[in-house]
């Protein structure tokens, strides 16, 4: 796995040479899951995909996991959920990092990119959408990590398609 910079994530996939740019995942990462999001095939939208487990054992099923929706579809790149400003909640910070290293470590996602994207307010706003619901606890967690990992996915997009398409053509 590669860090890139965010908006070389989204203009190194539409500069590829390919018939379609590869789409993006998502990723909210906490202590005990990791909520996933996926674009659509011309990075415009997020959409909610799957929440994974996360163990300290499991880590290289989780990369094998990571490998299969990778080739499955399509995907550029990795959008990660980041608590930048965070100063009080050290823990998220290396919860994040720990996550990363443990899958660059696998060697199962040399070829992958990936970039971080600031996750502040991305659970909160969920939670606030969740709650007139009256789900499950069980449920609303679930969702909670898939919805917070589209808002991630959905912000960066929006800023990064913004952003290339205001760059004077070369």
């Amino acid at each position: 796995m590669k860090y890139v910079k965010p908006l070389s994530l989204l203009g190194t996939a539409l500069k590829t040479k390919v018939s379609v740019p590869g789409r993006f995942l998502g990723l909210d990462v906490g202590d005990k899951y990791v909520g996933l999001a996926i674009s659509d095939p011309s990075n415009m939208v997020a959409s909610p995909l799957s929440v994974l487990l996360r163990k300290k054992t499991n880590i290289d099923l989780m990369a094998t996991d990571f490998q299969n929706l990778v080739k499955a579809f399509s995907v550029s790149g990795l959008v990660v959920g980041y608590p930048f400003g965070k100063l009080n909640n050290v823990e998220d910070v290396v919860t994040v990092n720990l996550f990363i290293e443990e899958l660059r470590k696998t060697e199962k996602l040399k070829d992958v990119k990936y970039t971080y994207w600031d996750e502040r307010l991305s659970s909160k706003t969920v939670e606030l959408m969740l709650k007139p619901l009256n789900l499950h606890p069980v449920q609303e967690k679930t969702m909670l990590d898939k919805l917070a990992a589209v808002v991630i996915l959905q912000e960066y997009l929006d800023y990064a398609n913004r952003y290339v398409n205001t760059e004077p053509a070369e």
